[in-house]
Formats: structure tokens, C-alpha cells, sequence
């Protein structure tokens, strides 16, 4: 298991529990809005909410932030640019950037689970220029090209 520093940016909010998996099988850890008061998103809105929370990564590890289903099911809450990512060498404060699509105005207060985290490896890359590509079976085909459905 990596085992990752993390420190709290506002001795404040030591009470909110760091991010954490809700079952055996999560891949993303629900992450929590550490708001001193009620934060109002209204329709259309962003917001940056701060977290409370930083840190240090291993080099070769990104950790994403993403949309929570049920934000975006019941309310059309989004994690804005998710998956954003987290880079390993970043030590500030981890905010997570949230739009609401809804109809109402959504209210995040403190301790509301508002985002997950999934932390994972990557891998860096050295661009080779070449003058053609290997074939695949696809070939250059995309956007639809493998259709909706096999039923229709």
C-alpha cells in the first residue's frame, strides 16, 4: 500500500476526516469541503472549495479529482474539470473546483463530501517523430465510428 504525507493547511478543520475509501471495492477516496460557513453554488455557478488538505506525492503518481455521482445525479453538481489532476511535485492546498448544472442553487457546508480522489501511477513519455505510424485494426476511424448499439 503507498503510503502518501498528507498535512492540514488550517488547523481549523482537524476534525474533518482525511479522504477516505466508503467500501472495500472504492477506487476513489470522498474528499471533504472545509468551509467555515455555508458556501452557496448557484445554478450556473463555479466555486473553488478549499479542503484543507495538501500533499506529497511519490514521482510517478498523479492523483485525480473527480466528480462524485450522486452531486451529479441528484443535483447536477460536477467536479469542474475532472479528472483534474493533482501533480506529484504540487504542495499546496488541494481545492476542488465545482460547477453546478442544476436548476437550485447547491449548498456546501463543512465536512460535505464533494469530490473523490483516485490516486494512481503514470507513466512519463519521450515523443518519437516518426513518418508513419504502425496499422492498427481501426486505422484512423473515431468519433462514432464503432456505432451505438449491436442491437439496432
Amino acid at each position: 500500500m503507498l503510503r502518501v504525507p498528507v498535512r492540514r493547511t488550517d488547523p481549523a478543520f482537524a476534525d474533518l476526516p482525511l479522504p477516505s475509501y466508503a467500501t472495500s471495492g472504492s477506487a476513489g477516496m470522498d474528499v471533504y469541503a472545509a468551509v467555515h460557513e455555508p458556501m452557496e453554488l448557484p445554478p450556473g455557478g463555479i466555486v473553488l472549495v478549499p479542503t484543507s488538505l495538501a500533499i506529497a506525492l511519490p514521482p510517478g503518481y498523479e492523483c485525480q479529482v473527480r466528480s462524485r455521482s450522486g452531486l451529479a445525479a441528484q443535483y447536477g453538481v460536477f467536479a469542474l474539470n475532472a479528472p483534474g489532476t493533482i501533480d506529484s511535485d504540487y504542495r499546496g492546498e488541494i481545492r476542488i473546483i465545482l460547477a453546478n448544472f442544476g436548476k437550485q442553487s447547491f449548498w456546501i457546508r463543512r465536512g460535505d463530501r464533494i469530490a473523490q480522489l483516485v490516486v494512481t501511477r503514470y507513466e512519463r513519455v519521450t515523443w518519437e517523430l516518426v513518418q508513419e505510424l504502425p496499422p492498427s485494426e481501426r486505422g484512423t476511424a473515431g468519433f462514432g465510428s464503432t456505432g451505438i448499439s449491436d442491437m439496432r
